[in-house]
């Protein structure tokens, strides 16, 4: 007897009782055969228990700390028992080598077992050689069959005094096959079978699990986006690879704050964290020269110190060439139209390149009037006064508002030695020399005509 197929799209999770070559949301070649009885059979119903919300217990969420100190960061101060996350970056950003490092770091304390299905525990052995942590306890895992590594870590993960029986890493989801699931890895399904297998898991033991997760050329997690709601914390590891630094950034934490981020370098014996990533981003030499101000930003809840370089040059093209890096490319046409339509200020025949040095991209508008503040350097060919930090909001008429965490900007500013601040008037005690900016006209007055 034949069985009889549905045919599942991995975009949108939409069913067909035939195949197509487009589905109903629009994308092509999506569609992919599964049993439906082995999908009833993994979706079988348990007992249901109903609980109290007032019920008393201790709130407090027990946590592991790797003394990473970027990592626990990032994590909201700690791994939390019972607690699945998951990690995401580009191919090659140095993911495998963070979590070995991270792996190392618990296994002194607690058992830890790496799961590793795109490796062999060769390769993790020579990257451990590589990294000094060879002799780190920790359970190495070389498969692709889930339904073995979940009976493995049972017989392996002993209970500690801590009340927390272990970390598990599984690298990567995307490569774990469940018995239960008549479908290839990687597939909608099979991620998140295999996805839920392991959160129950979690939930039940007080097991900490990190997993790893492809993301697509779009920059999006591999699989179905269902993965980032089932999951306690979403980590994405970012950073340029013609930069030595990475970032690892916090979008979700059931358990802490978001938008953190942590930051490392990457170098010969592997990855180190970075405690004061400010004077990574500065450069020692630019600051008297034309185009340069530097911008106190916000990543989370750290202040971080960021250099922001704009040139403006002459164009003989009938569009003139607008290059950013780090920075949203429509903020800085804004900012241009603005200048322009406020100041009088020319910028419709002239090429404009922006950059933030180090490789870090800024997303908050709180860089606008750092931004101004190096195009006019640029154009006037007047630098930037010496020591000096800039941050504010522009908005389309011109005005210059305040922006949030004011006082951490500042402290972060003065504990660098930087001496002057260009920022909207605020109630706020400053240490530092101010130039309040209320409209964009004020920074002719304040910085280019003295």
């Amino acid at each position: 007897m034949i069985k009889k197929l549905i045919y599942i799209c991995q975009h949108c999770g939409i069913q067909h009782v035939k195949w197509k070559g487009k589905c109903d949301c629009g994308e092509w070649n999506t569609l992919i055969a599964q049993d439906p009885q082995a999908l009833q059979k993994a979706h079988s119903r348990e007992k249901i228990s109903v609980e109290s919300l007032h019920k008393q217990e201790d709130s407090h969420f027990p946590r592991i700390l790797t003394h990473i100190k970027e990592f626990d960061r990032t994590c909201g101060g700690g791994i939390v028992a019972g607690s699945v996350a998951l990690l995401a970056g580009d191919p090659g950003i140095g993911k495998s080598t963070l979590l070995l490092k991270v792996a190392a770091a618990l296994a002194e304390s607690i058992p830890v077992i790496y799961v590793s299905g795109e490796e062999s525990a060769a390769q993790i052995r020579f990257r451990a050689k590589r990294m000094n942590i060879q002799r780190a306890p920790i359970h190495l895992i070389a498969t692709n069959d889930l339904d073995g590594v979940l009976a493995t870590i049972s017989s392996l993960l002993i209970p500690t005094l801590q009340g927390v029986k272990g970390y598990v890493i599984i690298d990567s989801i995307q490569t774990l096959v469940s018995s239960e699931i008549a479908s290839t890895a990687g597939t909608l399904t099979q991620i998140r079978h295999c996805m839920q297998l392991l959160i129950t898991l979690a939930k039940h033991t007080d097991l900490a699990i990190m997993v790893v997760g492809h993301i697509t050329k779009d920059g999006m997690i591999a699989g179905p986006k269902v993965l980032e709601h089932m999951v306690d914390t979403v980590l994405y590891f970012e950073g340029e690879k013609t930069h030595p630094y990475r970032l690892l950034r916090t979008v979700k934490n059931r358990f802490g704050p978001t938008q953190e981020i942590g930051v490392f370098d990457m170098n010969h014996e592997g990855l180190q964290e970075v405690s004061h990533p400010s004077r990574l981003f500065l450069s020692k030499k630019s600051h008297l020269i034309p185009g340069s101000c530097v911008f106190s930003g916000m990543e989370g809840s750290r202040p971080l110190l960021l250099e922001i370089q704009a040139l403006s040059v002459s164009s003989f093209l009938a569009s003139p060439r607008r290059a950013v890096v780090g920075w949203d490319h429509n903020r800085l046409s804004m900012i241009l139209a603005v200048l322009e339509a406020r100041c009088q200020i020319q910028f419709s025949n002239k090429d404009v390149f922006l950059t933030v040095l180090g490789g870090i991209k800024i997303t908050e508008p709180a860089a606008d009037l750092c931004v101004a503040l190096a195009l006019l350097s640029c154009l006037k060919k007047r630098p930037v006064p010496q020591g000096s930090v800039a941050f504010g909001e522009i908005g389309l008429t011109g005005e210059v508002r305040p922006v949030p965490y004011t006082t951490q900007r500042l402290r972060e500013a003065e504990q660098f030695g930087l001496t002057s601040v260009f920022m909207a008037p605020t109630s706020t005690t400053i240490a530092l020399k101010s130039y309040p900016i209320q409209h964009v006209q004020d920074i002719l007055h304040h910085f280019i005509k003295k």
